[in-house]
């Protein structure tokens, strides 16, 4: 059964215009004419065919690999609707491709929403300005508060 990772990357709507697929694995220049480039894998599991989240390393064209930060489904409940459902190996966090029902992706119910989210933080540190046009038209909240947290009113000086 196919990873079906060119899919799953489309359907997470990353907002680089410069990515494409290699493989499984997605790489973008976030910044055109920049040396830092952006590269998503898919972390594996101790399973065969199950993978837990992603790995994402920028490289420097001269210096090499410059950071890496993986982020599991899990942390980012990506397959919350799945919590409490026995599939394949009682995993209910991971991307499991043994698990896919017939004509559907092996992410079928997945809120890739706090994952996308996680990636556009992590990569406006190492390229600030890329997508930001996209982040600005979602009105995402800089501070990336949780739902219900309180909001300190800066005209009160609080």
């Amino acid at each position: 059964m196919s990873l079906h990772a060119p899919e799953f990357f489309a359907e997470l709507r990353l907002p680089f215009p410069n990515g494409t697929m290699v493989g499984t694995t997605y790489y973008a220049t976030p910044i055109p004419d920049s040396p830092l480039r952006l590269q998503i894998d898919f972390t594996d599991t101790q399973y065969r065919n199950a993978y837990g989240g992603l790995r994402l390393t920028v490289t420097h064209t001269d210096r090499g690999t410059i950071d890496t930060v993986a982020l599991s489904f899990a942390d980012h409940d990506t397959f919350r609707r799945r919590q409490g459902q026995l599939h394949g190996r009682n995993m209910p966090d991971t991307f499991n491709i043994k698990i896919a029902r017939p004509g559907q992706p092996p992410w079928e119910g997945a809120d890739l929403t706090g994952l996308r989210d996680a990636i556009e933080r992590y990569t406006a540190v190492w390229f600030p300005g890329a997508g930001a046009a996209r982040r600005q038209s979602r009105a995402i909240d800089p501070v990336h508060r949780t739902p219900g947290a309180p909001v300190a009113n800066a005209a009160r000086g609080r």
